[in-house]
């Protein structure tokens, strides 16, 4: 199989999971260059042009909150996760983890 295939689908499967993976990570306050550090330490390496429009439309929905740091010498907006978002992260979860077993009986 060529690798151009097999990165097309691996792409495709990330992109369906990152959002999981922000919901996951952002149980504590992080800006956005963290939150990109801390995915890729994790194995989980996200595109900053992918990442801030998702913090941003997940903002929009109500499923993260932030604040603005101004302290520091150069201003960062901490983003945390919302109730509605652990909810939805939570449901998420519990739907992977189906077809997750779904897909081993499958095997």
């Amino acid at each position: 199989m060529p690798d151009d295939v097999l990165a097309g689908h691996l792409q495709e499967l990330r992109r369906g999971t990152v959002v999981m993976a922000a919901l996951a990570t952002l149980s504590r306050p992080t800006y956005g260059y963290a939150l990109l550090e801390t995915l890729a330490d994790a194995g989980f390496a996200v595109d900053a042009n992918t990442l801030y429009p998702l913090l941003r439309r997940l903002e929009k929905q109500g499923l993260l909150t932030s604040e603005w740091n101004t302290e520091e010498s150069r201003p960062r907006k901490f983003y945390r996760v919302s109730p509605d978002g652990q909810s939805l992260l939570e449901s998420l979860l519990a739907e992977w983890q189906e077809l997750h077993a779904s897909i081993e009986k499958l095997r």
